[in-house]
């Protein structure tokens, strides 16, 4: 299985879960941090998808942009699921998930950033 099918399940996955935590905190747990888990997936969801079609397209380079987009996604899901965590139970997924979940996240735009300084295409 290829990079790009794995990332696009994924969005697809983040997409998923992104709806489901957005209900749940509508209807079941009203709380922020379930709110703000949904929306951090659904915020990443599309640019994992656009960035897999633009490194497919050349427009970045292709180790960095992977790299990039695996960190990104752990990112997403490391820090939603924390917030979601702490929105359903009450307590962390483990100590300073949600951070370390934001540092995946802000080198994962640092490195998309210089893939595509870098890349084939312009």
């Amino acid at each position: 299985m290829t990079a790009a099918k794995i990332h696009l399940a994924l969005a697809a996955l983040m997409g998923l879960a992104g709806v489901a935590l957005l209900a749940a905190a509508a209807h079941v747990t009203g709380t922020a941090n379930v709110q703000t888990a949904g929306q951090m997936l659904l915020f990443h969801a599309p640019v994992v998808i656009g960035a897999t079609v633009a490194r497919k397209a050349g427009h970045l380079a292709d180790l960095a942009a992977r790299l990039a987009l695996s960190a990104l996604i752990l990112g997403a899901v490391l820090f939603s699921a924390d917030l979601a965590r702490r929105g359903f139970a009450n307590e962390a997924l483990f100590p300073r998930a949600a951070p370390i979940g934001g540092w995946f996240m802000l080198g994962g735009w640092l490195v998309l950033a210089g893939s595509a300084l870098f890349a084939r295409r312009g």
